[in-house]
């Protein structure tokens, strides 16, 4: 917590100290305020002497009124810092997320990020503001009263020193044993988010499987879990009101019996009795204030515990300064894309990827074919370096991608992932991603290229049709498409398709690989570097034409070379060709 206010908290110093002397103030007018009732009760009430009543009436109001005030403006000032401190952390942790590698976000989760950015935030949001409303008033008032009621009579103060650490100690046993449940508070917070996100976004799935009641059953045994430990920790900490109130009220009449002796043997008068009575309450209150205080900072801490781990994390992939980069010349002897014995594994588990080798030249297209979990996407996901391998070297236009700026490396190479991805906006905005200067032109020519020209022109507005979040008013043809035509803006020197082809027709599918073999002769014959394409595929069809075709088999190279060579010499790639191909000539 400490840490977070250190880092957020300089721009709003001027509201952590404006807010507590406010309250300093209220603090001051509460202290007073017994004694004024005692010169009442003493001068006015016992005395007969309406004149002193009225006065000392008129200063509790003024007291009042003014102490209402300097609230107010505590209040204004707890607002701004609280918000304006969580706004930073949440700007500063989602921006610190998206510099995240892949690695590090596979390792947090997105409901667990999801929930640090939102409720772990809100947690410090209200630290913060009962800090600069309560933190300085409670225990001021406590201390202030205790001095107060010691200068009234020293032997009736022995009562505060004796009811004092009996709430001390039940208040330490308590939060002893709540601490550890918040944090584990926080983690069912998390599980409750990645059920809701599953089923959520999976919810055309769960109804097609008729599995609403298993999702239903899921999420109430997440939230029973969540809230057995918010009972556990609101049974223990419901021990504290009770606890402390009792103790209270058995030291207020103890004050009442001693005090009404020293009355009548003339040592203290009524008023001041009543005063005691007052500073006694407004302490031992102030202790329960306090206790309420810590639960909330001891759930803010566990909070903020968890945005620190985020920012301790540093991202796997790291960027490169690009202020004396100069983008690579690539030739025709030049491999645009090379994978030189390249391992990659998942942590510590098995190497997803296992000595891999190959060179793609300008202008070539590379096909990779494999069963699931084989290392397609693994493969593709390191030429624009969303990992890092753990041996070996990936090279694009002769380069190590590691020497590439992430935004110049990232320029050249477009990848269309195999979930296709768009946001709420139109047609045009998703498209101007890669290129935000790009012309209508070079959209419209994007959107050729990706077969999906008819159906954008179809609509009313053309590209400036709406697209939902997600792009949930497009079929899945569609949004595939479009996210195809989304990497071709901009002109990428190589062009990575994830298996982003799945949802098209065979007619489609086969237009769309010769519009991208005709864009690559286009660039070709205007000297420009002819593009290079990756295509990962389940279909034999979508690869057979290749100029290179890599065989993948858990992770190891099984096979390189053209669809004629590795009918030759790959019996798992001559495997997966009779199953797809039967009756056709291979």
């Amino acid at each position: 917590m400490i840490e977070l206010l250190k880092r957020f908290s300089g721009p709003y110093m001027r509201y952590f100290v404006l807010g507590p002397l406010c309250k300093l103030i209220e603090v001051f007018f509460d202290l007073l305020t017994p004694l004024v009732i005692a010169r009442m009760i003493d001068w006015g009430v016992i005395a007969g002497d309406a004149r002193s009543v009225f006065i000392s009436g008129v200063a509790l109001i003024v007291m009042a009124v003014v102490g209402i005030a300097f609230t107010l403006v505590c209040q204004k000032m707890a607002a701004l810092c609280s918000q304006g401190i969580g706004t930073e952390i949440r700007g500063a942790l989602y921006a610190h997320v998206n510099e995240l590698s892949s690695a590090e976000l596979d390792r947090f989760g997105t409901p667990s990020l999801i929930t640090r950015i939102t409720n772990d935030v809100n947690q410090v949001q209200v630290a913060v503001a009962l800090g600069v409303r309560q933190l300085i008033r409670w225990p001021l008032l406590a201390v202030g009263s205790m001095i107060a009621a010691l200068l009234i009579d020293v032997r009736l103060g022995l009562v505060f020193l004796v009811s004092t650490p009996l709430i001390g100690v039940i208040f330490w046993v308590v939060m002893a044993r709540c601490v550890p449940y918040f944090s584990n508070m926080q983690k069912a917070l998390d599980r409750i988010a990645l059920v809701c996100r599953e089923g959520l976004s999976g919810v055309r799935v769960v109804r097609a499987f008729v599995r609403e009641d298993h999702e239903r059953k899921r999420f109430r045994e997440a939230t029973e879990a969540q809230a057995s430990i918010a009972t556990a920790v609101g049974s223990l900490s419901s021990i504290l009101n009770p606890a402390t109130f009792l103790i209270m009220n058995v030291a207020v009449c103890v004050i009442l019996v001693l005090g009404g002796q020293s009355v009548n043997v003339g040592g203290l008068t009524q008023g001041q009795v009543m005063a005691f009575v007052n500073y006694m309450t407004q302490t031992l209150l102030s202790i329960v204030y306090v206790a309420n205080l810590v639960v909330v900072f001891t759930r803010a801490s566990a909070s903020a515990a968890r945005i620190n781990e985020v920012f301790a994390t540093e991202p796997s992939v790291r960027d490169v300064a690009d202020q004396a980069w100069e983008k690579p010349v690539c030739s025709a002897d030049v491999p645009a894309l090379a994978f030189d014995h390249v391992t990659f594994s998942y942590g510590s588990g098995a190497p997803a990827l296992s000595d891999v080798t190959l060179a793609l030249y300008p202008g070539m297209t590379l096909g990779v074919i494999g069963g699931t979990g084989s290392g397609k996407s693994t493969l593709v996901s390191l030429i624009s370096r969303l990992y890092d391998p753990s041996a070996g070297v990936v090279s694009v236009m002769g380069e190590d991608v590691r020497s590439w700026p992430l935004s110049s490396l990232r320029h050249e190479v477009a990848l269309v992932p195999q979930r296709a991805s768009l946001v709420a906006g139109t047609i045009r905005s998703n498209l101007l991603w890669r290129d935000s200067g790009a012309s209508d032109d070079e959209l419209w020519e994007a959107l050729e290229v990706a077969q999906a020209t008819d159906f954008v022109k179809a609509m009313p507005q053309g590209l400036d049709s709406a697209v939902e979040a997600g792009g949930k008013n497009f079929s899945g043809g569609q949004r595939q498409r479009l996210t195809i035509a989304r990497a071709l803006v901009g002109s990428p020197s190589i062009l990575v398709m994830d298996d982003s082809a799945s949802a098209l027709d065979m007619r489609t599918d086969a237009a769309l690989r010769h519009a991208i073999r005709e864009l690559g002769k286009c660039d070709a014959a205007a000297g420009k570097t002819p593009l290079t394409t990756v295509i990962v595929s389940q279909r034999v069809s979508a690869v057979r034409s290749a100029d290179v075709i890599c065989v993948l088999d858990h992770g190891a190279l099984a096979g390189l070379g053209t669809h004629e060579q590795l009918l030759e010499t790959c019996g798992l790639y001559r495997e997966i060709c009779d199953s797809q191909l039967k009756g056709e000539a291979n």
